[in-house]
């Protein structure tokens, strides 16, 4: 068989597995394009908008913009969204990594039963969380303040003070995300080549060191990963203010996406609401990419 043959079959198989790939990921694109792109795109064009679902639009240009970087309360928001963040991110990556390295040191059959104990609150509904928490902090018959109590501490209005308010919520969004960025910490870990401790335990390395100059160091990429993601989440968290505070006591709980869902139940001009999305979404994306630039990513070398 001729050389020429050969590449010309070649080709003919080449061409036609590349037909293949793409009609199966079509399916794909035509849902990506449906209930992703085109929503993103008409959102877009209504933020230009005083548009409602009971009249028709009128064409404002940045007017709702504006409106919306002069809104004190959308600004507010902003800033207890990062709040938020600095209350829940560092705290569950710490306590994440401290239980990773507790189930990563014991055995195996211990190990399994500590994942799942700690992925256990991952299946649990934010609405039933902030349900518990509410019975937990309840003024007058929640078991804190009656553990408190013990210690000569008077009773707190943990969900009525706002200067309480914000920091309780932050509790049960910690508990809520320590199960998955745990078991992300745990893969993480046990991937880790074991000769790279063998090592240090001939050099007299001790745990901490071996967690400063190996473990962290290998785990840039997750860690980046956790970090980026955790904050994305934490300021875009609704539904335990929602449930527990409703916003309140004076806004002390508003985040930026119970901001935007408020004015969006409440309001009639959409367009409104649709342009604080946006900008949430400038937001996030501008974290996200001075995230990436600060903290370069890297191809983990052996």
């Amino acid at each position: 068989m001729s050389s020429t043959k050969v590449r010309k079959d070649s080709k003919k198989f080449r061409f036609r597995d590349g037909r293949l790939a793409y009609l199966l990921i079509l399916p794909a694109f035509v849902l990506l394009g449906i209930f992703v792109v085109w929503p993103a795109i008409y959102a877009a064009y209504l933020s230009f908008q005083d548009w409602s679902f009971y009249k028709p639009a009128v064409f404002v240009a940045f007017k709702n913009y504006t409106d919306v970087l002069k809104d004190p309360l959308f600004i507010a928001a902003i800033k207890r969204g990062f709040m938020f963040v600095l209350f829940t991110v560092p705290t569950t990556l710490v306590l994440a990594f401290l239980f990773s390295s507790l189930v990563v040191s014991v055995s195996r059959r211990f190990a399994d039963t500590l994942k799942v104990s700690i992925y256990l609150p991952t299946i649990i509904s934010g609405v039933i969380t902030s349900i518990i928490f509410v019975l937990i902090y309840d003024y007058s018959g929640g078991i804190l303040n009656w553990f408190l109590g013990f210690f000569g501490v008077e009773p707190i209005a943990w969900l009525g003070d706002p200067q309480w308010a914000l920091l309780a919520i932050a509790v049960p969004a910690i508990w809520l995300g320590m199960g998955l960025t745990s078991l992300i910490m745990v893969a993480a870990m046990i991937d880790i080549p074991s000769e790279f401790y063998e090592a240090a335990s001939l050099e007299g390395a001790n745990w901490w060191q071996k967690t400063f100059y190996i473990t962290l160091p290998q785990m840039k990429n997750v860690g980046l990963y956790l970090l980026v993601t955790g904050i994305i989440g934490a300021i875009q968290q609704y539904e335990l203010p929602l449930v527990m505070t409703g916003g309140g006591p004076l806004d002390s709980t508003t985040t930026p996406n119970l901001f935007i869902f408020n004015h969006f139940r409440g309001d009639m001009n959409v367009g409104y609401s649709i342009a604080a999305a946006l900008l949430m979404f400038l937001v996030l994306g501008t974290l996200s990419a001075l995230i990436f630039k600060f903290v370069n990513s890297e191809k983990l070398v052996d």
